[in-house]
């Protein structure tokens, strides 16, 4: 590799992996807040919190890795133009033609890394994610129940559980404290087991038991029952996707599903790598700059624009799944054209222009 295509390909690889790396942090923060956001609710068990941020940190590849690319490339070579370093290599006759080799070098992995994740990588961590919460929501241990500890439970109330199977599905002795319209209630069982009814209704059978309730300020109007089974609502478990659906379904699957959803679902996960690719061919005509001059302005239009592209991504989307647009048509309207677009201007940029008048 020349010397030049080294340092260029140096330059935009530390700018691409700076981006990057600001934007995973944002990421991910964003993402924590919200899976805390349901662990707090309830809905989802707190031994999760790693896996499914793990698990959604990969869904969300295919829309940081573009914008990390694109930004990159368009600030390392906005640089090159403040620095007049362009100008140099303009001098001894480095064009924008010149400059592809190290530009591909560094976009090409990074398209086939957007594929690999919106292709294949992103729906199989979809799927494990659904079936993680799936099994949890059956499991005691996953629900938030552990044997030996205290564990204060949505409304209020407070779980103790002296025991708990192998397989996490049944409980020992239990112990369960709550408050309910200013009355006490405190229950005890021999054992107990975690079910769901319906699609997202998760209930605690405890089984041959006490429970004595009464004022909580005072008084003697106290009530003992003796039950041999008594069901107890816990927190909602995670809406749990149907297997048919077209996101959950691997990309080889979708090829033969006529059905609009999973045909606007392909060319969804299509779409990023082909966007990954045009948006990278634009990063050079959109960070031109004079010397000296501020590259801040052109980098938020390049990221603008790079917003604009993936909302009209969904819209286009629903618009396949309402039948708006035709199935044949697919996401080709949109990713076509824009990278025809990019690469048009891409070989047009540093041209100069010809004189008014000038004969052919």
């Amino acid at each position: 590799m020349a010397k030049l295509d080294r340092y260029l390909l140096s330059d935009f690889v530390q700018s691409f992996l700076a981006t990057l790396t600001v934007l995973l942090v944002v990421s991910v923060g964003g993402v924590l807040v919200d899976i805390l956001g349901r662990i707090a609710d309830g809905r989802i068990p707190a031994g999760l919190l790693l896996s499914q941020l793990g698990l959604q940190f990969i869904v969300y590849l295919p829309i940081i890795l573009p914008l990390a690319l694109l930004l990159g490339l368009a600030l390392a070579i906005a640089r090159l133009y403040r620095d007049s370093e362009m100008a140099v290599l303009t001098a001894i006759g480095v064009g924008p033609r010149r400059l592809l080799k190290p530009v591909l070098l560094l976009v090409l992995p990074v398209v086939v890394a957007v594929a690999t994740c919106s292709l294949w990588l992103g729906p199989w961590a979809d799927r494990t994610a659904e079936r993680m919460l799936e099994v949890a929501s059956r499991n005691v241990v996953l629900a938030g129940l552990e044997p030996g500890r205290f564990t204060t439970v949505s409304g209020g109330g407070v779980v103790y559980l002296s025991s708990l199977s192998e397989d996490g599905s049944r409980m020992g002795k239990v112990f369960m404290q709550r408050y309910k319209d200013d009355r006490l209630d405190v229950v005890s069982a021999n054992g107990g087991t975690v079910f769901v009814e319906g699609e997202r209704q998760r209930f605690l059978r405890l089984e041959d038991g006490y429970r004595v309730e009464g004022p909580n300020d005072g008084g003697l109007d106290y009530s003992l029952m003796r039950y041999a089974s008594n069901e107890m609502a816990l927190p909602d478990r995670e809406e749990i996707r149907d297997e048919n659906d077209p996101e959950m379904l691997p990309t080889m699957k979708l090829l033969g599903d006529e059905r609009p959803e999973a045909r606007a679902e392909l060319h969804a996960r299509i779409s990023p790598a082909l966007l990954a690719l045009a948006f990278a061919l634009l990063a050079l005509p959109l960070a031109r700059s004079a010397p000296r001059q501020s590259r801040y302005g052109r980098i938020m239009l390049a990221f603008l624009a790079y917003m604009v592209a993936v909302n009209m991504t969904i819209l286009g989307r629903q618009w396949l799944v309402e039948g708006k647009i035709p199935l044949v048509a697919g996401m080709w309207w949109l990713t076509l054209p824009l990278l025809a677009f990019a690469l048009w201007l891409y070989f047009r940029d540093g041209r100069l222009s010809r004189p008014r008048g000038a004969r052919a």
